[in-house]
């Protein structure tokens, strides 16, 4: 009898969707690319196949550095936009600059340092050589995780989402406060949360801490007015389940669709 059963169960045995398996061979196969491209050299320079490798280097640092956008001003951004005993999202706007200001910084300077040691100019630092490895195989660089906002996702796709992010919060700072938030764009998202609160505290003259956030699930995607009391945000995903816009609830997942946008 044992013998007959399967040798692998299926997720349903033990209650799960069919996404569980393919979730985990896709888990296991991503782990096999990473562990592959960790035996590729990693070397800089010297060698025949130095300089190719110092040109693809110089190629990704000037591709991102000519992506990504100046720094904010921080001064013209707390004088369009000061502190508001009734407005909490002037401080969020600012911060969130002074936020991802450091994050550029950090990257900033690193490809160019980068760009600098492959030509000789500065030493190939250690940290260095680190930023030099995660390019070539399309990591982002440890240096900068430690100064960035959590992301899984790799060079390409975090440069993209970093620069989006950006463009959301110069639209934000050029046209006033927006009708519904990207609440993913934020680097922290509970400051964010945290005003949303504030704003309705200081308005009904409540104690912060005796408030508690609620949310509504709207079937429009558009909005074009602020609500008048807390805030319209977009940017959520699911996992796990799926949003039935007919119904308006949740549902089991369609197979093979891992995430999917919230409303």
């Amino acid at each position: 009898f044992i013998k007959q059963l399967p040798p692998a169960q299926l997720p349903e045995v033990f209650g799960m969707h069919d996404n569980v398996d393919i979730s985990r061979e896709l888990q296991d196969t991503k782990q096999l690319f990473e562990d592959l491209l960790m035996t590729q050299a990693q070397s800089t320079g010297g060698g025949a196949g130095g300089a190719s490798t110092e040109q693809k280097l110089t190629d990704i640092a000037t591709d991102i550095l000519t992506k990504l956008p100046s720094a904010f001003d921080i001064e013209d951004a707390v004088e369009k936009y000061p502190v508001k005993y009734e407005e909490s999202m002037n401080t969020v706007l600012v911060q969130e600059m002074e936020r991802f200001n450091r994050l550029g910084g950090v990257i900033t300077t690193s490809l160019m340092n980068l760009q600098k040691a492959i030509k000789g100019l500065v030493v190939m630092s250690e940290s260095l050589e680190q930023v030099a490895g995660s390019l070539l195989v399309g990591k982002v660089p440890e240096l900068w995780s430690k100064s960035s906002y959590p992301s899984l996702k790799p060079l390409g796709s975090y440069i993209n989402d970093l620069v989006a992010r950006l463009k959301f919060l110069k639209a934000w700072y050029a046209n006033d406060k927006p009708t519904c938030f990207w609440i993913s764009a934020f680097y922290f998202n509970q400051a964010f949360l945290t005003g949303v609160k504030q704003n309705y505290a200081r308005k009904y003259t409540i104690p912060i801490d005796k408030l508690d956030l609620d949310f509504e699930v709207l079937p429009c995607d558009d909005i074009d007015q602020h609500p008048e009391d807390g805030a319209y945000v977009k940017g959520l995903y699911l996992e796990g389940a799926r949003w039935d816009s007919k119904r308006m609830a949740l549902a089991e997942s369609f197979l093979r669709y891992y995430t999917i946008q919230f409303p």
